[in-house]
């Protein structure tokens, strides 16, 4: 192995630690958000989006406050951040009657194929 990847792995926020265990469970609420924008703004709940924005916001914080600073959670929440506002712009949209512009794009995606 390489000095340089053995010292990665040793260091602070190496794979041994929950500096890099953390963010990397936590991009699983992004790809959860990225798969949801393809759904009904029908199913999304707006307290859940907000909920997810604050913790996001506060853990961006800690993630820039923390020593060594985790630049990995913090990109993570960042994301976060943006899908899951961008989630609830739709639902908010959807209740004034507004239409998001997937309906155009991902409308296909929802509706089942015709049979032949």
């Amino acid at each position: 192995m390489s000095a340089a990847f053995q010292a990665w792995i040793r260091s602070p926020v190496g794979p041994t630690t929950t500096h890099f265990w953390g963010p990397v469970a936590n991009w699983g609420f992004v790809l959860a958000g990225l798969s949801d924008m393809t759904k009904s703004p029908d199913v999304i709940s707006e307290n859940m989006q907000v909920a997810m924005c604050i913790y996001s916001g506060l853990f961006m914080r800690f993630a820039w406050k923390v020593t060594p600073r985790n630049y990995l959670l913090l990109a993570c929440h960042i994301s976060n951040e943006c899908v899951q506002g961008t989630q609830l712009s739709r639902k908010i949209m959807d209740l004034r009657g507004e239409t998001w512009f997937d309906e155009k794009y991902f409308k296909h995606l929802r509706e089942p194929k015709p049979s032949a």
